[in-house]
């Protein structure tokens, strides 16, 4: 675990940026204490395809007209 002042942290942030990226373990510590740590940020998960198929139904009446009363309002 490397850990930095904040002062170090200030003038080193893109190496230390690279170090998380790689899987580093980075600290950045105020007065001696460790106060945060440096972690890549998860990329968002990809779509797929039927992924809710089995989950959800579509009712039978899906795609009948709509009732006088809904298509006044």
């Amino acid at each position: 675990m490397a850990q930095f002042s904040v002062r170090n942290a200030k003038t080193n942030l893109s190496k230390l940026i690279a170090d998380a990226l790689e899987g580093g373990d980075v600290v950045i510590a105020r007065g001696g204490v460790p106060a945060v740590r440096l972690v890549p940020v998860a990329p968002p998960g990809k779509r797929r395809f039927g992924a809710l198929k089995g989950k959800i139904a579509v009712d039978a009446r899906f795609d009948e007209p709509l009732p006088e009363t809904e298509l006044g309002a």
